[in-house]
């Protein structure tokens, strides 16, 4: 698998990383199956959340891997904070408290990426800045990252941090595409021309941070999957058509279509099944050409100026 190297940091990881949101619903047998074959395609880089399985994915996953010092050199680990029953936190007794109970969930000394996950609007930056400052100096986060923001409240960060931030997290699939959208009808009196995000994706690749792109493969808010759902047949139909020329699966070619974008954006899949994995890890084999991008752009019901 390509490597990528995430923002401006020296971690180096596969350009497709391991969602492990779903890893708490399997047995440990299983789970270390999983992980197994994530490592052997190259997929080296797993991400996690605090709220995932109300914890309990990190557990499965630190014990499925059976964690030491050996297992920790060879993976990334990444995990977020902030959303808890009903509010969001970004207190920095949270963001400390989360941390703590994230590393030993995962059985280790430190944290490759830690993301503050989705946007809480009651911040103070300070307190962000004096948690980060305190993980960094003690050695137990590497890296910080966000998830969902926009260009300003990333700025008011960064106002107060110390070191930059390497990744934000972002939904992006062929069938969800709003950040993209913005970027064709500048000037237009159409819907797609509202600017949803602040030009998040132009932000970071001004900023050199690494986008990553949660639900792939989901519709909506997590509704479920558009490839296979009768709901989206036209494209569908492109998506199998691109698969059969390309002699891989349709997962493969919505993979593949967004490690075309010249971002370097990182897909974040989320399944459990060792064999959809397999046929996922393929796109980084594949390049579309701009004919075949734009295609399943328009398949997918956008339409060009």
């Amino acid at each position: 698998m390509k490597k990528i190297q995430l923002g401006r940091s020296d971690l180096e990881v596969g350009e497709i990383a391991l969602g492990c949101m779903r890893i708490s619903e399997l047995s440990r047998k299983d789970a270390a199956h999983v992980i197994d074959n994530a490592l052997q395609l190259g997929v080296d880089l797993f991400d996690h959340a605090d709220i995932y399985g109300k914890g309990n994915s990190e557990e499965v996953f630190a014990e499925a891997i059976n964690m030491n010092d050996d297992v920790r050199e060879k993976i990334k680990l990444q995990t977020k904070c902030g959303i808890r029953d009903g509010f969001f936190d970004f207190s920095k007794e949270h963001i400390l408290e989360s941390v703590e109970g994230s590393l030993r969930r995962l059985k280790t000394d430190y944290i490759d990426s830690y993301l503050l996950h989705r946007p809480d609007v009651l911040m103070e930056p300070e307190e962000v800045a004096e948690a980060f400052t305190t993980l960094k100096e003690s050695g137990k986060v590497r890296y910080f990252g966000v998830s969902n923001q926009n260009p300003m409240q990333m700025e008011l960060l960064k106002k107060y941090l110390k070191d930059d931030l390497i990744v934000n997290q972002l939904q992006l699939s062929v069938v969800h595409t709003p950040m993209i959208d913005a970027g064709f009808n500048v000037n237009m009196m159409n819907d797609p021309a509202v600017v949803r995000d602040g030009n998040a994706l132009e932000y970071c690749r001004l900023n050199d941070m690494t986008i990553q792109a949660w639900s792939p493969f989901q519709h909506g808010m997590i509704e479920g999957p558009f490839i296979g759902n009768a709901a989206f047949p036209k494209v569908n139909a492109k998506l199998q058509e691109l698969a059969e020329k390309h002699n891989v699966t349709d997962t493969a070619i919505a993979t593949a279509w967004i490690l075309r974008h010249p971002a370097d954006i990182q897909p974040i899949v989320g399944t459990m099944n060792a064999q959809r994995l397999k046929d996922i890890a393929t796109a980084s084999h594949i390049e579309l050409t701009r004919p075949e991008w734009y295609e399943l752009y328009r398949a997918a019901g956008n339409k060009l100026p």
